[in-house]
Formats: structure tokens, sequence, C-alpha cells
């Protein structure tokens, strides 16, 4: 079977790619990211990736179409204050675009990356991953990593990647850093600080 890993990050990638390769005659890694902001952030997740699988025999491909970007901000962008509409959009743009180019490439199925992460919503990730399967006439593999994140994180960090501190619009950077602010009050609260 040949596997299009929809990528999100290089920190990402680590483990779901190893507990696909053992399945997959290949396993290509597909970055297709049109919600990451700024571009400085997005340049820094895609290095992230390409230094990471440099030597792993891994490709990787990006799909950096501006018509993803605009119909991403056009779309989840209406939708920036709404976290679950907005993050259901951004899931069906990436899903979508990986699935045709698996489709278009011969592939068999795909898969992402996004199921890793706790914060990610899995079962809105499994919807757009379905519907994008069907449309595109390829299997989608819903595979569920999450208990796979501590791992991730141990392993990112012990290789220094870069590890981005938000998921990638800047609707998710505000939340973020909202939330690394209620937690420091907490622990300023607490004396922990």
């Amino acid at each position: 079977m040949r596997i299009a890993l929809h990528t999100c990050c290089g920190p990402c990638l680590i483990e779901p790619l190893e507990a696909l390769q053992p399945e997959a005659a290949e396993v290509v890694a597909v970055f297709a990211n049109p919600n990451i902001q700024s571009i400085e952030e997005y340049l820094r997740r895609r290095e992230a990736l390409l230094g990471y699988v440099g030597g792993l025999g891994v490709e990787v491909v990006e799909l950096a179409d501006p018509a993803l970007a605009e119909q991403w901000a056009q779309q989840a962008g209406v939708w920036g204050v709404n976290r679950e509409r907005r993050c259901r959009i951004c899931y069906r743009i990436r899903l979508t675009s990986v699935a045709k180019w698996a489709a278009e490439k011969g592939l068999d199925a795909f898969a992402t990356t996004l199921s890793v992460s706790p914060y990610q919503d899995y079962p809105v990730i499994c919807d757009e991953g379905w519907r994008a399967a069907k449309a595109a006439g390829v299997a989608f593999l819903d595979r569920d990593f999450r208990d796979r994140y501590a791992e991730v994180t141990r392993r990112s960090r012990d290789l220094g990647m870069y590890r981005q501190k938000y998921c990638g619009c800047s609707f998710s950077e505000v939340e973020a850093e909202q939330q690394r602010r209620k937690s420091a009050a907490r622990r300023k609260r607490r004396g922990t600080a």
C-alpha cells in the first residue's frame, strides 16, 4: 500500500510515520497547510519537517497552492471566533487537497498527523477525512495517534526540533497566548511560578 501522510509539522510526523511504515510500501509526507500564518512560521515548520526526514529516505511533497490559502482565509476566517467551525473548515481544506493529490498520483490511501495531537478534534478529523476520501476515491486511514503524543513531545525535544506554540492560524496563535497567560496566572496564584 502507498500512503500519503498529511503532515502538519516535523514533530507530529515522528510517531505516525513509524506507525504507518510497517504496513506501507511507501509513505509520502505531504505538507499541505494553507492555514499556517505567518510566512515565517510556515517556513520554520517546513524546515523542521525537511530537517527531520532528510536522512530517512522519505519523500516530502509540498502543496503550497495560493488558491488553498485564499480558500482557507475566506472560509475559515469568517468563523475565526468560532473554533469548532473554523477547525472543521481547516481540516476539510487540508485533507481534501491531500486526498485529491493521492488519487492523482495513484496512491492507495491517506492519513494525517493531525490525529497525534490531543488538542485537535479527532472525531471531526475523521469526518472530514472520510468525506475527502469518498470524493477523491482513495481510502482514508483514520488512525488515532494521540496515545503517542507524549513520545512525540519527548523525541522532538531530544532532537532539538522546532516546536510551534500554536496550531497554525492567527486565531489559534491568539488563543494559545491567552491560554498561556491564564496558566501563568494560575501558577502565580498558587505560588508555583
